[in-house]
């Protein structure tokens, strides 16, 4: 049996609670591969369920996504070859480890010209931007969009994607601070929305237009304030709750503010068929490899300091993208 080394907690809490074990590993089974991880991605999600936020089953693993190489198959296994480089996003908790039984119908294989860290960084978060823009609206050439948390690691993968796509997008962001990265990614313009009155800051950027789609990252925040900045027959489009969750909307308001549309999805349901994870996850690739969606890494640790990645991220010390090396 080989050993590997994982990250597990016993308890809800702080960074501390983060703790290396060493175990062994079985041979995959039926249907499984095992992963030689090369690099791990890293998601708010993870600090949520460390935190109890989103509670999880104690012990537990943590982590969403990574990359690596296949060293084995199991059984019935025939599309998914040893040496193969892979990534994921979908197999529940647990990436946070060297080395991993997954599912092998959860892995996509990693085109040549995409390396294992921008693999592991981009794909949870880039598949979260597939499905916005291809799936809960196709975005078309000439639609306005609006996009909070814009300075994020979705918001400016939905922005740089929008704008290839032809979209017009004005970001939100939610400090003055971050106004620069949602330019960079490809802003139009960018409102403040810590400001009571950023709807009307908005439309005096659009001369009065209002957006086709407003993607909403934040909830309970934002929310009422985002039905100002629909068309009318627009969509809203409630994918995070950064602020908590969004309250509960009367029906009726929908038809007052213009007969909108409201929506609240998720990526996990988007990529539950295989063939459609697939055809999503070479859209994303595509869209990685002519430039269209980028990601930034902005640090590295190893698996060994992994509390000290949640401390970065928590402290919003780390610019960009963070990535564990196994």
């Amino acid at each position: 049996m080989t050993n590997r080394r994982v990250v597990e907690i016993t308890e809800f809490g702080g960074p501390s609670v983060l703790k290396i074990v060493q175990e062994g590993i079985s041979d995959p089974a039926e249907g499984e591969a095992q992963v030689r991880q090369t690099a791990i991605g890293f998601n708010f999600i993870d600090i949520y369920q460390r935190k109890g936020i989103y509670p999880l089953p104690l012990p537990t693993g943590l982590g969403f996504e990574a990359a690596g190489i296949v060293e084995a198959v199991g059984e019935g296994v025939d599309d998914i070859k040893p040496g193969q480089r892979v990534a994921y996003m979908n197999a529940g908790v647990g990436a946070y480890a060297d080395r991993r039984n997954v599912p092998a119908d959860k892995l996509v294989q990693v085109p040549d010209d995409i390396d294992d860290e921008t693999a592991a960084t981009v794909l949870f978060k880039g598949m979260t931007a597939q499905y916005l823009l291809r799936h809960t609206h196709a975005v078309q050439r000439g639609d306005l969009i609006f996009v909070h948390s814009a300075a994020g690691g979705v918001g400016q993968i939905l922005t740089r994607w929008a704008t290839a796509l032809g979209a017009r997008v004005v970001g939100g962001t939610g400090s003055p601070q971050k106004r620069q990265a949602a330019l960079d990614a490809g802003c139009i313009a960018v409102v403040d929305t810590s400001q009571q009155d950023w709807p009307d800051a908005f439309l005096k950027t659009t001369e009065g237009e209002r957006a086709r789609v407003v993607y909403d990252a934040v909830g309970k925040d934002t929310l009422l304030k985002s039905l100002d900045c629909a068309a009318p027959f627009g969509l809203v489009v409630i994918y995070g709750a950064s602020s908590g969750k969004a309250p509960a909307i009367d029906p009726e308001l929908l038809n007052k503010k213009g007969c909108l549309f409201l929506t609240r999805p998720s990526v996990f349901p988007h990529n539950a068929d295989l063939n459609r994870f697939r055809s999503n996850a070479a859209d994303l690739f595509n869209a990685v490899a002519k430039g269209h969606v980028s990601l930034e890494i902005g640090q590295r640790f190893a698996l060994e300091d992994i509390a000290e990645a949640h401390r970065a991220a928590e402290e919003r010390r780390a610019s960009g993208a963070i990535v564990t090396i196994p």
